[in-house]
């Protein structure tokens, strides 16, 4: 078994809860509490939630994680 890990971002709107969402829906597990930060760049709040799951595969660098 391989432990994965991805960390979702996106702004502060529905579209980031639905990406987590998505997430556990496909078998991903909160790993940790969610962030939240000001992008002085583009003026807006941000999120992030961190996500594992365990495959039956070996991890490689090329493999599509979201796919998984």
């Amino acid at each position: 078994m391989t432990k994965l890990y991805r960390l979702l971002t996106e702004d502060d709107t529905a579209a980031f809860c639905h990406k987590v969402s998505d997430a556990l829906s496909k078998g991903w597990e909160l790993y940790g509490d969610p962030t939240y930060s000001y992008d002085h760049a583009n003026g807006v709040m941000r999120c992030g939630q961190a996500v594992t799951k365990e495959v039956d595969a070996p991890y490689a660098s090329d493999m599509k994680l979201g796919a998984q």
